[in-house]
């Protein structure tokens, strides 16, 4: 009994070690088979080095500050040397305090889950940071079944493996970092610090480290901009679970769960807001372009949204804010009242038309304007028919509409809501570097989420009297005229093919019969003398040194365009401006200065074109022609209103009916340009004085600059333009002048009484 006993015994020893080495080996395989991809494919070294991950793309200023990106998913990559302590150590109290510990699974964390799970007392997850990266890294495909998640949950400790035997623990932190989604948009703690905080990851104080190491549980149930009493609790959860861990004291504690949650810079990332929202779109669709014929190393081409590229451009982040403040002020401040004051109580506001055609005119511009909208072509998408169309623009809805104080619920028909519009004058700058030509500031419209059209580069607009200076050019280049030169102030009229004439009208009764210099002219915007001028240099010689100076719109070649006819992009008339101040040098203004990989590599370095226009000293004459207007003609109250006392060049534009209105300036160290009008040329001011450039667009102009001058981090000279080397006298001070003319004249006299 006693043997059988003992055989017993010793066969169900053998079968219990043949279990438990069958049960070993099993795993192994098992571990092996997943590893091996046996049970679904699994991330090779190559992924794991290079994931597939949407990486933003990233517009950075010329000064280092990010203006916003291109992305699917916002999110953008840091390295652990940015990440300060205290988000590091929140990140660790909260969700893997044994991180420095193990080596990619925590076994303990994984008991305490399934002593929970048998005992149903839950204290928490076992995953580790490294899982939780695997995880994020490959993420799981829909909603899997038992067995596909167990199976998942096996790859993803292999990963996790694989992840701490290539990797240092810093840099799995910082991968996790690069990875996670924070909610609003935010995906990596680079764009969630931009998102939520309004600043760079490395300025995050303790308790918005200990918000955002809050947040990565659940972003939607713990967002700060939805739940912030929720979100409250979970940062000081994270502030007790650091202090428990010793990494902040007992003061430190309990001062800083007593702090509110401060979202007052929180912003979404998106293109409709932040800075430069107009040059982000312009940028946009000329990256577009650059990526579809610039290819990674595996020969596919770039793709902005995901490839992580760094673009360095040319703006400057103070000067863009300054830009965007003048606008907002002189726009938002004043004109656009007295434009509303203007209009006030007239029944076709702010059309102007003959009574005959108003009615007819206005119900023609409202009806494009419809057909032109998002929502007409998607109810065209949705094979609505017009009658339904109309139907659905003339019933009130409710909807959010722009206004200077902030935006506006209300309810109103979408017809209702393209008159309100109309209502609205724009404005656009741009402001470029005199000598690299490198565009610093980009305005294009008044607010890009309700008006997304760019004022800048897409728009043509009739640009007046700003035009003078191209004709005022070929004058002084041909060496016969001098700023100085005398011309008398009288009616002059140009014939034409068809043998009949063109005589412009004069708007000033100034000096009429006199003899007038042509600095006094151009400062004054005389017509008479553009006349005077375009009958001794026909159309197609002005068109060409426009051509020379960087214009590439369409010009008709007839004598008007002496008064300013052309349609022109401000783009196109802020280069050619920029010529004089550049001592004759076109330079074509461009906005890219390199682009990066998402590692740092250059892909590509930019420089400007440019060309040789116009002489320096026929530049330098220009120079001290415009500064005419700024010392005593359209642009006085550069010196009265706003104090600029410095040397400026300038040339004001009004358009026909007053539709449009320019301001062109010029300063040693940057030419910026400035529009103010209405979307439609039919919307305008009545009256010259209201409309005229010197009063919609020069006080932005103004404004900008004065901000500038204010700002001495930005350097911007005061000093006056360089005087050309030459034997040539070039002293154009035409009152200094006149009167040494006279006292030559007198000599004269005296030695002919002899």
């Amino acid at each position: 009994m006693t043997k059988e006993k003992n055989n017993f015994q010793g066969k169900l020893v053998k079968m219990l070690w043949m279990s438990f080495v069958s049960i070993i080996i099993l795993t192994i395989l098992f571990f092996y088979g997943v590893a091996s991809g046996w049970f679904g494919p699994m991330p090779t070294f190559e992924e794991l080095e290079n994931p597939e991950t949407n990486l933003a793309s990233q517009i950075y200023s010329s000064d280092g500050e990010v203006l916003g990106a291109f992305y699917i998913e916002n999110r953008s990559n840091i390295h652990f040397r940015d990440l300060p302590p205290d988000l590091v150590n929140a990140f660790l109290a909260i969700e893997d305090i044994r991180f420095t510990e193990h080596s990619g699974i925590d076994e303990k964390a994984l008991l305490r889950v399934a002593w929970g799970l048998i005992t149903g007392n839950s204290k928490g997850g076992g995953s580790t940071i490294t899982q939780q990266l695997a995880k994020n890294l490959f993420p799981r495909e829909g909603n899997l079944s038992f067995p596909r998640l167990v199976l998942r949950k096996f790859q993803e400790w292999i990963t996790a493996t694989k992840l701490e035997r290539n990797y240092s623990k810093e840099e799995i932190l910082a991968m996790y970092l690069n990875t996670v989604e924070f909610g609003s948009q935010a995906f990596g703690i680079k764009s969630a610090a931009l998102t939520f905080f309004g600043k760079a990851t490395k300025d995050l104080s303790l308790e918005e480290a200990a918000l955002m190491a809050g947040v990565v549980n659940a972003p939607t149930w713990f967002s700060p901009v939805r739940n912030p009493e929720r979100a409250l609790q979970r940062r000081n959860l994270v502030l007790k679970k650091m202090n428990d861990y010793k990494f902040i004291g007992n003061n430190v504690l309990d001062s800083v769960s007593q702090l509110p949650i401060d979202m007052s810079n929180f912003g979404l990332l998106d293109h409709n807001t932040g800075t430069a929202t107009y040059f982000r779109e312009f940028l946009r669709a000329e990256m577009r372009n650059w990526a579809s014929t610039h290819y990674k190393p595996n020969g596919k081409p770039y793709d902005i949204y995901k490839d992580g590229l760094k673009i360095y451009t040319t703006i400057n982040s103070r000067m863009q804010r300054y830009a965007e403040e003048a606008v907002r002020e002189h726009l938002g401040g004043e004109l656009q009242s007295a434009f509303f004051k203007h209009w006030k109580g007239q029944p076709n506001a702010p059309f102007v038309f003959p009574p005959s055609e108003v009615k007819q005119e206005v119900e023609k511009i409202l009806n494009q304007a419809m057909r032109r909208s998002d929502r007409y072509r998607l109810h065209k998408r949705e094979g609505l028919s017009n009658d339904s169309i109309i139907k659905s623009f003339n019933t009130p809805i409710r909807m959010r509409v722009f206004s200077w104080n902030g935006s506006i619920d209300t309810v109103m028909s979408p017809m209702d809501s393209i008159r309100y519009y109309k209502f609205y004058l724009q404005s656009s700058l741009m402001s470029v570097d005199a000598h690299t030509g490198q565009v610093r500031a980009y305005v294009g419209g008044i607010d890009y989420r309700y008006f997304k059209f760019d004022h800048v580069t897409q728009a043509r607009r009739q640009v007046g009297s700003t035009f003078k200076p191209f004709l005022y050019t070929l004058a002084m280049q041909e060496g016969e005229y001098t700023p100085c030169y005398k011309v008398p102030n009288i009616s002059y009229s140009v014939q034409l093919y068809d043998g009949s004439f063109w005589q412009p009208r004069n708007s000033s009764t100034d000096r009429i019969g006199e003899e007038v210099t042509l600095k006094w002219a151009l400062a004054n915007s005389n017509n008479w003398i553009s006349a005077y001028l375009i009958k001794r240099f026909p159309p197609e010689s002005v068109i060409q040194m426009a051509r020379k100076m960087g214009v590439t719109s369409p010009i008709d070649p007839v004598p008007a365009i002496a008064l300013g006819t052309p349609d022109i992009t401000l783009y196109e008339m802020v280069g050619a401006m920029n010529t004089f101040a550049n001592k004759g040098v076109y330079i074509k203004p461009y906005f890219i200065m390199r682009i990066e990989d998402k590692n740092g590599n250059l892909i590509e370095r930019f420089a400007p074109e440019q060309s040789d226009a116009l002489d320096e000293i026929t530049a330098f004459k220009m120079v001290q022609l415009m500064k005419g207007v700024v010392e005593s003609g359209t642009g006085m109250r550069l010196r009265g209103k706003y104090n600029l006392r410095n040397p400026i060049a300038g040339k004001t534009g009004t358009t026909q009916n007053q539709s449009d209105g320019w301001f062109m300036g010029i300063t040693p160290d940057l030419t910026t340009g400035v529009w103010t009008g209405a979307e439609d040329r039919s919307a305008h001011f009545r009256t010259i004085t209201l409309g005229q450039g010197a009063n919609m667009a020069l006080p932005i102009w103004a404004l900008y600059m004065q901000k500038i001058y204010n700002d001495p981090v930005l350097g911007i000279s005061k000093g006056d333009f360089d005087k050309p080397q030459t034997d040539v006298s070039l002293d154009f001070d035409c009152d200094l002048y006149e009167r040494n003319q006279k006292n030559r004249k007198k000599q004269n006299n005296i030695f002919d009484d002899f």
